[in-house]
């Protein structure tokens, strides 16, 4: 923690249906000298996921939600936008699962700043940028979607269906959706890189970022998903249900699966874990399950971390659990090869002009492949930029620019950040084009919003 710099870490083990460890460690309000507790409360981030697929779940087990019907017959008024592909095949296992063709968002609001509901969000930027099932992508719209199913399907604001029908029955005493006033004195500060308090916010993804809890309470939740008989729960779920949930359907960035709110992957001792992680300014949440084993283990902290360190935390816990684990097999790494210089294939050389579709206006844009490797773009009234970071992988073109596209979303942090990610299909070019605001590290000023774009060579 001193290493880190990390006011508070508070963690959980479970076993068997039964907490083996749980404290708090440093301060969940270093000004005010408050010490963390296992009942601290701190805000999830995307370990909020799995808690809103499980309430999903409960939809889905009442006969009230098809997992593989199209999400735009649970949405309402609000409707998915097919730019590419079919949006019947945007299914509620698609979406659950990151491969419905939703891209990457991610936004976030002050306290007393209006933070608009999620049928705006999903009106704004609901765009499927490729076709269902073509790509995995991991994506907040989704989860934001979901909670969108949850309140029109159940006829409740989805922080009172997630409430009555899932904290209240597995006794989460401390866990809510957004800041619950009944929980103030519990919630741990949020403090940046520089060790200053972090202005209370919000994101407008709800269901994929928007949870508060304990690692008292996420104990609770996992012995529910470890099929653990407790007798103070109630089984929200049955068995199938579970065994659905941490099935993967699709495969994430790393190789690793992804089911319905769970990344699943094969530990290197055998073991096959589920589980999931958040990060956000001022908070990071490990949360990890060894199913066959009926272990559960919950790290939160009150700054956003370094993922190698939490996760080395929760190995040496496992290490501990785990009396079958193997050895560790020390290797010597290789050297990283360098990275080859971008060069454009044939398919992608000259100039490609089209349009970037904002909810507030088309944005023309203009990209210019050198034979030399250099990518220029230009974007609306913006002067001629350098693309950088260009990489040309499986058909899809990212890099990063200098651009602005000028909503009132993004002249809200202000930023000229772009990065690209096309699919290169024959002569046509489409795919996102995404506004970024990342500000200093672990700071408020961030955002992440993806617009549908195409583009045509000329």
């Amino acid at each position: 923690m001193t290493k880190a710099g990390t006011p508070s870490v508070a963690i959980s083990v479970a076993q068997h249906g039964k907490i083996l460890w749980e404290e708090g460690f440093g301060w969940a309000d270093r000004e005010n000298r408050v010490p963390a507790t296992p009942h601290t409360v701190y805000l999830l981030a995307s370990t909020s996921k799995p808690i809103t697929a499980t309430g999903l779940m409960v939809l889905v087990e009442a006969g009230k939600v098809e997992l593989d019907r199209p999400i735009d017959d649970y949405l309402g008024p609000v409707r998915l936008q097919a730019r590419i592909g079919d949006a019947t095949q945007a299914t509620v296992r698609r979406v659950a699962n990151h491969t419905a063709g939703l891209p990457m968002h991610h936004q976030i609001f002050y306290s007393g700043e209006p933070r608009p509901a999620i049928g705006t969000t999903l009106q704004h930027y609901g765009n499927l940028i490729t076709a269902p099932g073509e790509r995995f992508e991991y994506s907040n719209l989704g989860y934001g979607a979901l909670e969108a199913v949850i309140a029109q399907v159940s006829e409740q604001p989805f922080d009172e269906f997630m409430r009555a029908r899932v904290f209240a029955k597995l006794g989460m005493t401390h866990t809510s959706v957004g800041r619950d006033d009944a929980l103030k004195d519990y919630i741990a500060v949020a403090y940046d890189d520089t060790d200053a308090r972090i202005p209370l916010y919000s994101v407008d993804t709800l269901g994929a970022g928007g949870m508060y809890s304990s690692v008292h309470d996420l104990a609770r939740f996992g012995m529910l998903h470890l099929q653990d008989r407790v007798a103070d729960q109630a089984r929200i779920l049955s068995d199938a249900s579970l065994v659905e949930m941490h099935r993967p359907t699709s495969r994430h960035y790393s190789g690793q699966g992804y089911g319905i709110g769970w990344a699943v992957r094969p530990r290197a001792d055998g073991y096959s874990e589920v589980s999931h992680g958040g990060n956000l300014p001022g908070v990071h949440s490990i949360y990890r399950l060894v199913p066959s084993e009926h272990i559960v283990v919950s790290l939160l902290s009150n700054k956003s971390g370094d993922f190698d360190i939490s996760d080395g935390i929760v190995d040496e816990v496992l290490k501990i659990l785990l009396p079958k684990r193997k050895a560790d097999q020390e290797s010597e790494e290789e050297a990283a090869a360098p990275k080859p210089a971008f060069t454009p294939p044939p398919a992608l050389l000259g100039r490609w002009s089209g349009t970037v579709h904002t909810y507030q206006s088309e944005v023309p844009i203009t990209l210019e492949f050198l034979e030399c490797g250099q990518v220029h773009a230009k974007i609306g009234s913006e002067f001629t930029a350098l693309v950088s970071d260009v990489k040309f992988e499986d058909g899809w073109l990212s890099g990063n620019v200098i651009g602005s596209l000028g909503t009132d979303d993004i002249r809200r942090r202000h930023s000229n950040a772009l990065s690209l990610s096309l699919k290169l299909r024959g002569t046509v070019m489409n795919g996102g084009v995404a506004a970024q605001a990342r500000g200093l590290p672990g700071s408020i000023d961030s955002y992440l919003l993806t617009h549908w774009t195409t583009l045509k060579k000329l």
